[in-house]
């Protein structure tokens, strides 16, 4: 190669080399803006408190806390405890229905932004089993206690007994038991939860569980409430999703976890709840019987839910504004 031509080449990659450069430099500046601005957008959402149902008291509460700085899960577990000491809740905590046998037997999980979780089943004479489960996931090795080792676990962790049947429950149970009949009514005796999700200053998500279960059911039934990727998942990278409703059809699609994976794949959370209540409608031609709802959050502070029969709604606190949200559902028929 001619020295002329050598040079000529070499000075056209030196200025291919810096137009590269700028280019990609300007790449980079427009990257980082886009993720700057994306973070700001989410800031600007934030707090962010969901629940099933039209428990305002319980959002109110979340949010107040989440307003303060309170993390995700301490947050949530806040809000569910206004449910649970709630007497006239008839679905959680103290005042919950009882088994077939008269005996009220609460379940709960919680699972925190880390991936940590924690779970209490069947347990009798404690309140605040969201709480519980939270020290499940802090003081044991364990994730899950039942029964009677759990009550006792709570005792030594300073919980007190309480009788959770009260005399409204103990009526409406012996009313029950004079034409007992297993036939939970849609959008009564199957909302039988409160699940709550939390996205806290930090952009960080928490969920929690608690339930008193199906009115009137088998003595030892535990539905999807406590078990941790049916009635809860959280994937903090992801989002998070809690299901209510009658929880033996949500154990069989492990439904959160299936709407977290959906949302992990670019599904947002409205399509990723649709999704999963459609794998239970598709399988079972039952699904006109029974109630099922799911609420879901992601990482960009993007909500939804959906539900087989109209009647569920959620409540969404953000930007100190709590409201009752009208779900969307399958059976149009």
């Amino acid at each position: 190669m001619k020295r002329r031509q050598f040079i000529k080449n070499a000075s056209i990659t030196s200025v291919g080399l810096a137009v590269g450069g700028s280019v990609l430099s300007c790449m980079e500046e427009t990257s980082e803006k886009t993720k700057k601005e994306s973070m700001m957008t989410i800031e600007n959402k934030l707090p962010i408190a969901i629940c099933t149902w039209a428990f305002a008291g319980a959002t109110a509460k979340s949010g107040e806390e989440l307003n303060k700085g309170v993390k995700a899960l301490d947050a949530a577990i806040s809000g569910v405890e206004v449910e649970e000491e709630n007497l006239k809740n008839t679905t959680v905590g103290k005042g919950g229905a009882p088994d077939r046998q008269g005996n009220v037997t609460l379940d709960a999980c919680v699972m925190d932004s880390n991936g940590d979780c924690g779970s209490v089943l069947c347990v009798e004479n404690i309140t605040n089993v969201a709480e519980l489960a939270k020290r499940v996931m802090t003081e044991t090795p364990h994730v899950i206690l039942a029964a009677k080792g759990a009550e006792e676990f709570a005792y030594i962790q300073g919980f007190k007994k309480e009788n959770l049947l009260t005399e409204d429950s103990k009526k409406a149970w012996e009313e029950w038991l004079k034409s007992p009949e297993y036939k939970p009514l849609i959008n009564i005796e199957n909302h039988d939860t409160i699940g709550m999700l939390c996205m806290d200053k930090d952009g960080d998500i928490a969920g929690v569980c608690t339930t008193s279960g199906l009115s009137y059911k088998m003595k030892g039934r535990v539905g999807d409430s406590p078990i941790i990727g049916s009635g809860l998942f959280i994937d903090n990278t992801v989002g998070g999703a809690v299901a209510t409703g009658m929880g033996e059809e949500v154990l069989k699609t492990v439904g959160s976890f299936l709407i977290v994976e959906l949302m992990r794949n670019g599904m947002s959370p409205q399509k990723a709840c649709e999704e999963a209540v459609s794998r239970i409608t598709s399988k079972n031609d039952r699904y006109k019987d029974f109630q099922i709802a799911y609420i879901a959050i992601n990482k960009a502070g993007e909500t939804g839910s959906y539900c087989i029969h109209e009647g569920f709604t959620y409540m969404k606190y953000q930007n100190k504004v709590n409201e009752n949200i009208h779900s969307d559902y399958f059976n149009k028929a």
